[in-house]
């Protein structure tokens, strides 16, 4: 089942130059090699096409009930969508799909279907041959330029290069050249359980990126908006913030007050160690939560994911720091 969310992949140029979505019901006239992989293509399309700068927690609930209505019809999925947020995407979706059995592969492309160079064409193809093909990826993945990616592990690192996404902390699920090369052992195994979608997702989840100079009066505002249930809070290096005073007195009243703070590197690769350096100890000794290996992308969505579930503070602590879906590796 291919569908689309919008995105530059879906597009070409009208009459007048300007870029259109095209009818994804004539997908074959636009890509005829489709025709000759081993599959039935059925196609759905969002009723509104969005921009993926647009995409919210509503949009991923929209996908997994499609996914989850037409699950038993349909042997794999492949969801175009902008690649702006498409990591975002992916992570969320692999939190909300519990026990899958299939694959479900996002892709998009730099240029649009019709543009001389455009990759759109071959990640189209590359991503319905994946998800058609004998060797089962049971898994929220993303496809681009050659390479298919564990979802929550990846992001976009570059907006003007077809390899626009890397995961540093996981290997690359298949790598397609002459031949798709299957990176067996690090594809998870499927699940003889029957599929549970989670629909529910916590909105009142914030992001702060700390910066030298930042502010007592900027922390404070930002760790008392109404509702914020949980940060992510991005780091330097393994895990490190200031360690003056107010800094970690401002982030320990927010904790006692309830509020889940995890600690995720604003480096795209390693892991967060706290206390590994004194500059971390405080955080650990107060309660911060280690976001281990995670991206800020997996990290934002697992915990939307799991104030969804409404569990108790103690239990979503608990099972950030436990792998559900291969996001993290276990601390060394």
């Amino acid at each position: 089942m291919l569908i689309y969310t919008g995105g530059t992949i879906g597009m070409q140029h009208d009459a007048f130059g300007a870029l259109r979505p095209f009818n994804f019901a004539k997908i074959l006239e636009h890509v005829p090699e489709l025709k000759r992989l081993k599959c039935k293509l059925h196609h759905h399309s969002f009723g509104k096409l969005i921009d993926s700068s647009n995409i919210t927690p509503e949009h991923w609930t929209e996908l997994a009930t499609i996914i989850e209505k037409f699950y038993n019809n349909f042997d794999g999925f492949v969801i175009l969508h902008g690649t702006d947020t498409m990591a975002y995407s992916a992570s969320a979706l692999s939190f909300m799909m519990e026990h899958l059995n299939k694959p479900i592969i996002f892709t998009g492309s730099q240029l649009p279907m019709g543009a001389i160079r455009t990759d759109a064409r071959r990640n189209l193809i590359t991503s319905i041959e994946l998800a058609a093909g004998e060797i089962v990826i049971p898994e929220v993945c993303i496809y681009f330029n050659n390479q298919l990616f564990r979802g929550n592990r990846t992001e976009k690192f570059t907006s003007s290069k077809f390899d626009a996404y890397q995961s540093l902390n996981y290997p690359a699920l298949a790598e397609a050249g002459v031949d798709i090369q299957y990176n067996h052992r690090f594809i998870a195994k499927a699940s003889r359980k029957k599929l549970k979608v989670h629909h529910q997702l916590e909105r009142h989840i914030g992001l702060l990126r700390i910066f030298p100079g930042i502010t007592h009066e900027w922390l404070n505002y930002f760790l008392c908006l109404p509702q914020l249930k949980a940060i992510v809070l991005e780091t330097y290096g393994s895990g490190n913030a200031p360690t003056e005073k107010w800094f970690i007195e401002a982030l320990d009243k927010a904790i006692k007050n309830g509020l889940v703070i995890i600690n995720v590197s604003q480096c795209s690769g390693g892991r967060v160690e706290q206390g590994k350096y004194e500059t971390s100890f405080q955080l650990k000794k107060i309660g911060v939560v280690s976001g281990i290996d995670l991206t800020t992308e997996s990290a934002l969505t697992k915990l939307m994911v799991l104030f969804g579930r409404k569990s108790t503070l103690k239990e979503i602590k608990r099972q950030f720091q436990a792998p559900i879906c291969g996001e993290l590796s276990l601390e060394e």
